[in-house]
């Protein structure tokens, strides 16, 4: 079976020969599992989010999606200790220590909208860069004929406009200052709804989009909230990008508990919700009250089990997820974040070949 096919047969509802497998890396986490699969490293740029990746281990591994990525969350990996993005925003490296080595992440420095008056001058990337749709068209041309093509434009509207602003300061707009949040909402809102629908129109066969809303417990905004500030924009971007391509899917990720505004996330007509975090919203629950309107993508936990658990119950969770999520279609497996660098190679393997072995 292709892996395209498998990913259609699953979003259609119907069971193909196993769940289809997405997962994703950080630099250095990719690099031990290079090695680990005696994989030339070359000099290939990777970025988790898809842009610029080389896809020599998801297509070792038999993944059925890849995903070529547009929009700001290609900036979290930049090079040197600093830099500054093409948003103006600042960022620096900082290490962390794992058993298995040292890596780094970006943490975010400064926000170029932090005050009020750089609004009227602020002048956004520009979105309609050809050079932004090469990867992208690479990806389509190459690779569609047997794979499951995403175009991710994740960050979509509320996380890179904290990003502009800060997230503090953005919280308060939302609450104090209406007109300067929706001000700041629109700049990457615009800035994604373009680079989606030049996706669709290169020929993808699912966009992946998305704001981080919730925290472990709730929501990060009050529901009412979201469906005033961003309920609207994200029914637009969803409407628009369909109206190009009828059957497109469209995925929407969010971390966290995001319990009262899935039935919205329904209304506007997202088929496809990302990452289902089994530590803040039961994947069997979700797949219950839901199942019959979305189709789910993640639920392996990257916060104790894939990192910190034993290889069978990694399996063991591989094989519940199989048997109540996706135990009739609609389940794209893999973990609910890239796979981080703390993560025993022995867990990895007991996930990929426990999704591979289909199943029982």
């Amino acid at each position: 079976m292709k892996n395209r096919d498998r990913v259609l047969l699953a979003l259609n509802g119907e069971r193909p020969d196993r769940c289809p497998m997405q997962v994703s890396f950080t630099p250095e986490f990719a690099q031990r599992l290079r090695q680990d699969m005696a994989l030339c490293s070359g000099d290939a740029e990777h970025n988790p989010h898809g842009g610029g990746n080389p896809y020599d281990l998801e297509r070792a591994l038999d993944e059925d999606l890849l995903l070529t990525s547009v929009g700001w969350a290609n900036s979290y990996y930049g090079g040197g200790q600093s830099y500054t993005d093409e948003w103006g925003i600042g960022f620096r490296r900082a290490e962390y220590t794992t058993k298995f080595g040292t890596g780094s992440y970006t943490e975010i420095t400064s926000h170029p909208l932090a005050d009020d008056a750089a609004l009227s001058d602020y002048v956004a990337p520009d979105p309609h860069r050809s050079e932004l749709y090469q990867e992208p068209a690479r990806v389509v041309r190459e690779y569609k004929d047997q794979y499951w093509i995403t175009g991710v434009t994740v960050c979509t509207i509320f996380e890179t406009a904290w990003a502009l602003r800060g997230l503090d300061r953005l919280l308060m707009d939302l609450s104090l200052n209406p007109d300067v949040a929706e001000a700041i909402l629109d700049i990457p809102f615009h800035f994604h709804l373009s680079a989606a629908k030049r996706l669709a129109e290169l020929g993808v066969d699912m966009i992946w989009t998305g704001d981080d809303i919730g925290a472990q417990s709730s929501m990060i905004m009050s529901p009412e909230m979201w469906r005033s500030f961003l309920k609207p924009r994200m029914a637009r971007f969803v409407s628009e990008v369909k109206a190009i391509n009828p059957q497109l899917k469209v995925a929407y990720h969010s971390d966290g508990a995001i319990w009262p505004v899935v039935p919205d996330l329904i209304e506007i007509g997202i088929d496809v919700l990302n990452p289902l975090q089994p530590a803040s919203m039961d994947p069997a629950e979700v797949k219950r009250l839901y199942g019959d309107k979305l189709c789910f993508w993640g639920s392996i936990d990257e916060q104790y089990t894939l990192p910190f658990g034993s290889p069978q119950e990694v399996s063991n969770e591989v094989r519940k997820r199989m048997e109540t999520v996706g135990k009739d279609g609609g389940l794209i497996l893999g973990p609910t974040h890239h796979v981080q660098l703390d993560t025993p190679m022995e867990n990895f393997w007991a996930m990929v070949d426990t999704i591979r072995e289909g199943y029982q």
